[in-house]
């Protein structure tokens, strides 16, 4: 019996390390902080300046948090890295996106799950710091297929290797990239 409890203690214990708060608890306390930066600032801000606030509340509650966090995007082979910036990762479980606009459109929401599937995530919030009552500008987003971030899926070959030998053999240069790209050439992945 006594085995049996001490199993149950060490499993509980992993999960915690795993993400050490439920995602109800983070994201009610990423809420509450939202609601007080709106309570002092009110609509009409700029973005910047309402996850700035929001990062300060975020410390004062002890939350551990990310900014600006670079998601990559493998295209063709290559992985691009700063295709997707999400503006916060709370307790490395929940991403937060800001908006400061005066009407919340489905892309907003879509965006905020494409950083989910993309980030292997399961909880986000998308919080619109341009209304009246934030209450409005809150919505929280779960990616229920949530797991390892996903990967691309195979695509038809590229142009390049799908032309016959005699065509593709013809190429007398490799492909151009524009100088942001460069660096992230060199990083192919291999197949």
């Amino acid at each position: 019996m006594i085995e049996k409890a001490t199993l149950e203690v060490t499993e509980e214990a992993e999960v915690r390390a795993l993400c050490p708060m439920p995602y109800n608890l983070i994201t009610d306390q990423i809420i509450g902080a939202a609601i007080e930066v709106h309570r002092h600032l009110g609509p009409g801000l700029l973005e910047s300046a309402c996850e700035e606030c929001l990062c300060y509340e975020l410390c004062q509650l002890g939350l551990r948090f990310q900014r600006q966090v670079h998601l990559p995007i493998h295209y063709k082979g290559i992985k691009l890295e700063g295709a997707y910036k999400m503006d916060l990762v709370v307790e490395d479980a929940v991403v937060v996106e800001i908006k400061a606009t005066e009407d919340m459109a489905p892309i907003h929401a879509a965006q905020v799950l494409t950083y989910l599937k993309s980030s292997g995530k399961r909880v986000g919030l998308l919080i619109n710091f341009n209304v009246p009552i934030l209450k409005k500008g809150l919505k929280r987003i779960v990616n229920h297929y949530a797991g390892p971030a996903i990967t691309p899926r195979t695509s038809a070959p590229s142009a390049l290797t799908s032309r016959n030998d005699a065509t593709a053999g013809s190429l007398s240069s490799p492909p151009r990239f524009s100088p942001r790209l460069r660096g992230s050439a060199s990083s192919k992945d291999p197949r």
